[in-house]
């Protein structure tokens, strides 16, 4: 073996034995609660040098770094770079919602023979579990392997909902360039329960302006269209020949202008899609998102059987996010994996309700390549 070779096997070796090394989970102090809880994040690392920072006050995606078309990694998610940003956020951004993601018409729903009231924080409706939802909670954090698990009791009567519920949500950073999140619940009184992640993207980087040319496929022959105020007529409605026809890969903004009365009621596209296939066992391709600009593509696999697209409608310029960095009108979008809005009040619908006994088990995993 020649000098060069040898000097280049041993660099090699180097970068290979360097980029293991650095695969794993790390954690650092974010900041520290009124109360005096304090806050980590953490920071989980796979073999590509791929990275996504979770923290376990609301179980937030606060950074996902992924390569583009040409190496060149980018944080994809917009966000804060500080504890208190999320703690005062209205936003939602990378947050775990609970206990039930999305809309309740009028704050009401009945249930063995019961109605519950919950919070109208929502216009008239109730939203993303209320006044303080999962999202603004310090769940209890260990690492397991290469996999973050958050966990969180909430109490029977919490946010009004019934019954003690035991909830764990497991983050793992795969070497296929994939985020997994998976939702695991048990309760001991009947309730409802509609877990997701609320993400907002931007495949070209965080700081990088409008989504409206990215191009989304979404595996749905269906949405549910909405009133005025967002909540389901509990019609199951034909995508084709409406702005809502994403069967094919079409940049968002298309028509997301257009004179569609449900556009004008979201301000552009706020609502549940009918996965095709219903719930399933295990994660199927749900949706597809191509940045034509970094040649980023997301995939979004999922077990539920509907996923909200939001196109960042009510961002507005107020909101200063990492780096400084202001989000403006259409600056992001949201595939949240869900049961639909407002189920508990729409006995068509697949039923959000848990029982005793009964484990509530979802996936649902973002996954990251080039083209």
């Amino acid at each position: 073996m020649n000098f060069k070779l040898s000097v280049l096997l041993s660099v090699c070796a180097l970068m290979v034995s360097s980029a293991l090394a650095k695969s794993g989970i790390t954690s650092q102090e974010f900041g520290t609660m009124t109360d005096g809880q304090h806050v980590q994040i953490y920071k989980l690392t796979n073999k590509n040098g791929v990275e996504a920072e979770i923290s376990n006050f609301g179980g937030v995606v606060q950074s996902l770094k992924v390569p583009d078309k040409n190496g060149k990694m980018a944080d994809v998610v917009l966000g804060y770079d500080t504890l208190d940003g999320y703690v005062a956020d209205k936003s939602s951004f990378g947050a775990l919602i609970g206990r039930y993601g999305n809309r309740i018409a009028k704050g009401k729903f009945p249930l063995e023979g019961q109605t519950y009231t919950l919070a109208t924080n929502d216009g008239p409706n109730h939203l993303h579990g209320g006044l303080k939802g999962f999202n603004k909670k310090v769940w209890t954090a260990k690492e397991s392997g290469n996999s973050l698990v958050l966990n969180y009791l909430s109490k029977d009567g919490e946010e009004g909902y019934p019954g003690n519920l035991n909830v764990t949500v497991t983050y793992t950073l795969t070497d296929d360039n994939a985020l997994k999140i998976q939702y695991d619940a048990t309760t001991d009184k009947p309730t409802v329960l509609n877990l997701t992640n609320h993400s907002y993207f931007n495949l070209s980087g965080q700081d990088a302006g409008e989504i409206l040319e990215h191009a989304l496929t979404l595996h749905a022959d269906k949405f549910t269209p909405v009133d005025q105020t967002l909540i389901p007529t509990g019609e199951l409605r034909d995508v084709k020949g409406t702005p809502f026809d994403f069967t094919k890969s079409t940049a968002i903004g298309a028509r997301i202008n257009g004179s569609d009365e449900q556009l004008k009621f979201g301000r552009g596209y706020d609502h549940n899609f009918v996965l095709n296939g219903g719930i399933t066992k295990t994660p199927r391709l749900a949706a597809e998102v191509y940045d034509s600009k970094s040649g980023r593509v997301m995939q979004v696999l999922t077990t539920e059987p509907g996923v909200q697209l939001y196109t960042g409608n009510f961002l507005d310029g107020t909101v200063h996010g990492k780096g400084g960095h202001v989000y403006n009108y259409r600056n992001a979008f949201c595939l949240e994996t869900q049961h639909y809005p407002d189920s508990p009040n729409h006995s068509n619908f697949p039923t959000t309700e848990l029982k005793p006994g009964d484990k509530y088990h979802t996936i649902t995993i973002f996954k990251f390549s080039t083209k």
